[in-house]
């Protein structure tokens, strides 16, 4: 045997404005009560209730503001039926009584199978998303199977797993090499403790969940984005945060999950409308400054992560954002 650090599973948890900062579990008097546990929790300014095992259903959690001013800690009482919350700036201690029944109820209410996951996207089962999600899926089988072929189409209910990261960046979610294999791994083992096999497809029920526990939770922020450019660049004459071409080109190529020249110039043809369908390209240049001298006319000297956005990537910034560019507003596909 041999020791494995691969991610097995990612999951939603409780989300309600801030990370979890401390948790406990609640005590249990009979073995009878293993079957199902609980978790307290507080956040930020929050305490809640998260009903185990965490499988990404909104329903089986529940929170409550307790200290708007920031909470310094929590306390279970013995028996676990109630919980102690201490304020930091309020200086004052809440009681809460610990009620499982009430948010049972709302897990028994929320639905079973899919319905409770239907409402995490806009539109819900019959919105505009989840049926474009269905035409990428079923549209994911003819492509594996050959746009141009005369054969007899196989219809299922599965796709190969290699298809899952075309449909995921076609509904909008653009993970990074390393949450493709976090997904292929959790795809793959998710029977083998049961069966010793492996999977190597997935269905849309299945997808549609691990879709919805690796997204982002709150989306991809024009502030994160803008983030990233306040550490990579520099300052201009006119104040404003920006990346040199020659320097953007060249991060690309060298830092993080980087693409090879060749990734890269297919990426920006597709991205400017340069890249026909059947289009192959040329053998890429020998250096940065060669795939530079490609690009110089349609990327500016300086990229600033407005243009990055909304030029480059195609992306739309809410107005609020371009009024005030502190706020965390969600960037949308067009």
């Amino acid at each position: 045997g041999y020791l494995s650090y691969a991610c097995l599973h990612t999951l939603l948890g409780p989300v309600f404005g801030s990370p979890i900062e401390q948790i406990q579990i609640l005590p249990v008097k009979t073995t009878l009560e293993l079957q199902k546990r609980y978790m307290v929790f507080i956040n930020r300014d929050k305490v809640g209730l998260q009903i185990l095992p965490v499988d990404g259903n909104p329903h089986k959690t529940s929170a409550i503001v307790c200290h708007p001013s920031g909470v310094a800690g929590m306390a279970l009482s013995y028996d676990g039926c109630y919980a102690f919350t201490a304020g930091g700036q309020d200086r004052s201690v809440v009681q809460w009584e610990v009620n499982v029944s009430a948010l049972e109820a709302a897990v028994s209410l929320g639905g079973e199978d899919l319905t409770p996951f239907y409402g995490l996207v806009a539109g819900g089962r019959e919105g505009k998303f989840y049926r474009e999600l269905e035409d990428y899926f079923y549209y994911s089988q003819l492509r594996s199977q050959g746009i141009d072929t005369m054969e007899t189409r196989k219809v299922s209910e599965h796709i190969c797993l290699s298809e899952l990261p075309f449909v995921m960046r076609a509904i909008g979610f653009y993970p990074s090499e390393e949450k493709i294999e976090d997904m292929f791994n959790e795809i793959r083992f998710s029977e083998y403790v049961d069966t010793g096999k492996l999977i190597d497809k997935i269905n849309l029920p299945d997808f549609f969940k691990v879709y919805l526990n690796h997204r982002p939770p709150f989306g991809n922020t024009m502030s994160g984005i803008q983030h990233s450019f306040d550490i990579l660049g520099f300052t201009n004459s006119k104040g404003k945060k920006v990346i040199r071409r020659e320097d953007f080109l060249k991060l690309l190529l060298t830092k993080g999950e980087h693409m090879t020249e060749e990734e890269m110039r297919d990426c920006f043809a597709t991205l400017f409308g340069l890249n026909p369908e059947g289009w192959k390209s040329e053998p890429a240049a020998s250096s940065v400054k060669g795939s530079e001298i490609c690009f110089e006319e349609e990327l500016p000297d300086e990229i600033t992560a407005e243009i990055f956005t909304t030029d480059i990537l195609g992306l739309t910034i809410s107005q609020d954002f371009r009024q005030d560019p502190t706020v965390s507003e969600v960037v949308k596909n067009v």
